[in-house]
């Protein structure tokens, strides 16, 4: 797919003005330092509580159960970036977990040809929300909140509701779900090119400065000659592939393809993160250094939340407790007033 770029200087017209360079290299700024003291603050609470908490086997245990809500979380903020959204990426995952267990299981227990399949199903998945919201002109929160339930139907009707497939007796899949290299998870790092390859996308080159054109006033960025439409396609594509992959990691991680369990309510996790990370909802600034600190401090917090014995029903209320907090907070710094209230 071919995307139209339009000049640095016509995207940094179109955006608004950069943070300076040494700030925006080294990643801190107001939002992730208070990111950084709330997630040592938890560290050390639940240190306290529980002497296994901050030992390196749970360490690696909320690294390996945080990789997924990274991969989502990453893409969550690119669309966001872009002034748009989507709430199916828990259900995208669903779709391409249990195509690469069914795939893989009836050709023959053949790994790369179910992954393949998967990525295929999770790029044209992407593709079809893109296409909805650009041609179809439907709200992107709307389009995906109707991929939610399709998606999730469509995991549940080739599945007919049960996990399929048994990947464990593959090299490769274990080797995904349970292998390391130089001491981390493949997971993890899986996680970490990811996040390196879309961090370098969005501040080093032309596509990134205009995908932060967009979301920051589109009608500028359409002026300066971008093509508003392409990138919608693209990103949303993009989050499709990114959801396969954390599909394939699922099935690799519990052995099997998941319709459902361990996808659902993953679309809250990766928006929570993306504006406790610094997204402004409305589009135009965000990053990915900011979204990897929020995902961080949503799994030591569950972790430690589990470990502690509490019902897991309170995690639901921190994560919409915290989503608040982040809109709340993005709302008294960007100054505007408040619905209903008086100037």
């Amino acid at each position: 797919m071919s995307i139209t770029s339009a000049s640095p200087d016509l995207a940094k017209t179109a955006n608004s003005p950069e943070p300076p360079r040494k700030k925006r290299l080294v990643g801190l700024d107001g939002q992730n330092i208070s990111l950084i003291g709330a997630l040592v603050f938890v560290l050390v609470l639940f240190g306290l509580l529980n002497d296994n908490y901050l030992s390196l086997s749970n360490m690696q245990v909320i690294a390996e159960a945080a990789t997924i809500t990274g991969l989502l979380a990453i893409v969550q903020t690119v669309v966001i970036i872009c002034g748009g959204l989507d709430i199916s990426v828990g259900s995208q995952v669903g779709v391409a977990s249990v195509v690469s267990a069914m795939v893989f299981t009836t050709t023959g227990s053949n790994a790369f040809v179910g992954i393949l399949a998967a990525v295929g199903v999770g790029m044209l998945v992407g593709l079809l929300n893109g296409l909805v919201i650009v041609y179809g002109r439907v709200n992107p929160t709307i389009a995906t909140l109707a991929g939610l339930a399709a998606y999730k139907g469509l995991a549940q009707l080739l599945s007919d509701g049960r996990a399929q497939g048994y990947v464990l007796n593959d090299d490769f899949f274990v080797f995904l779900g349970r292998g390391k290299i130089a001491g981390l998870p493949v997971m993890v790092w899986i996680l970490i090119l990811t996040a390196l390859g879309v961090h370098v996308l969005l501040k080093y080159t032309d596509i990134g400065r205009n995908v932060y054109a967009i979301g920051g006033n589109d009608t500028a960025a359409r002026l300066a000659g971008i093509s508003i439409n392409k990138y919608l396609v693209f990103v949303y594509a993009l989050i499709g592939v990114v959801c396969a992959i954390a599909g394939i990691l699922l099935t690799a991680r519990t052995g099997s393809g998941q319709p459902v369990s361990g996808s659902e309510g993953l679309e809250l996790k990766a928006i929570t993160a993306a504006a406790l990370g610094g997204c402004a909802l409305k589009g135009g600034k965000g990053g990915i250094g900011g979204t990897l600190l929020a995902v961080a401090l949503l799994g030591c917090l569950e972790n430690g939340l589990t470990v502690e014995g509490i019902n897991s029903f309170w995690q639901n209320v921190a994560q919409g407790a915290l989503l608040v907090l982040a809109v709340v907070i993005q709302q008294r710094r960007s100054g505007e007033r408040a619905v209903g209230l008086p100037d």
